[in-house]
Parts: C-alpha cells; sequence; structure tokens
C-alpha cells in the first residue's frame, strides 16, 4: 500500500464555526470547501482536517453520520507554555488547563465551537512525578 494523503474527517454542526476555529487559533487554511464540508491544511500537520456538516446525506456510512465525540485532535508543539498563554488569552476555550504527566508529556486542551476537543502537547524530561 502506498499512502499519498491523509487526512482526519469530523462531523460537526456548523463547519463554519470549526473551520474558522483552526484558522484563527492554530493557523489551518482552507484547502477546499462546499456546503456542508471543509478542507483545511497546516504544513506542519502531516493530515488535513476535514469537517463535514452533520446529517449530510452523502455521508456513508450512513450509521457514521453522528457527531464527532469521544476523540481528541493532538498536535505536537516546541513551547508548550508560549501556546498555552497566546490561546488562553485569546480566550479559547480551555478543556484541560495545562499539565505534566510523570513520562513527560506536557499537555493542555482546548475546545472548538462544536465541542472538537484538541490537545497541545510537548515532550519534556520525565519526572517521575505529576504536576
Amino acid at each position: 500500500m502506498h499512502i499519498t494523503d491523509s487526512a482526519i474527517s469530523l462531523n460537526v454542526t456548523d463547519v463554519e464555526a470549526s473551520a474558522t476555529w483552526v484558522q484563527k487559533h492554530l493557523g489551518f487554511s482552507v484547502a477546499m470547501e462546499a456546503d456542508g464540508f471543509s478542507s483545511l491544511s497546516h504544513p506542519e500537520a502531516g493530515f488535513n482536517l476535514i469537517y463535514l456538516r452533520k446529517g449530510l446525506s452523502t455521508f456513508k456510512p450512513e450509521s457514521m453520520a453522528g457527531h464527532a465525540d469521544g476523540l481528541l485532535v493532538a498536535f505536537t508543539v516546541d513551547d508548550i507554555d508560549a501556546d498555552y498563554a497566546r490561546l488562553r488569552d485569546a480566550g479559547v476555550e480551555i478543556a484541560t488547563p495545562i499539565e505534566t504527566e510523570p513520562w513527560g508529556e506536557r499537555y493542555f486542551q482546548m475546545a472548538d465551537p462544536n465541542g472538537v476537543i484538541y490537545q497541545l502537547v510537548q515532550w519534556v524530561a520525565p519526572t517521575g512525578e505529576q504536576h
């Protein structure tokens, strides 16, 4: 198998709200869009984010046409503290404040207007204790 591109597709109620949010706060840009559909890219993400309006008749299989739940979209960054301060100061809804796990995962989570959860993570030296 030869994979030529990658994407994650998320069903949301308001496609424009999520698309605008990732453009404003995470630096994505629109690659393609149509009614009920938006595909966004980022030169460093490695995949496109696709938002589909919930309930589109073209979505297959129909059983999977509900809202994107139970997942998070994660990105590794170089300066988690600077990104946290920037996004918090911009009024982004912080779902989980910044934390550091004993194994060295320093992260925080935020929610877009549709409730999709995004996690930024920076790997740091393991401490053996949780902060």
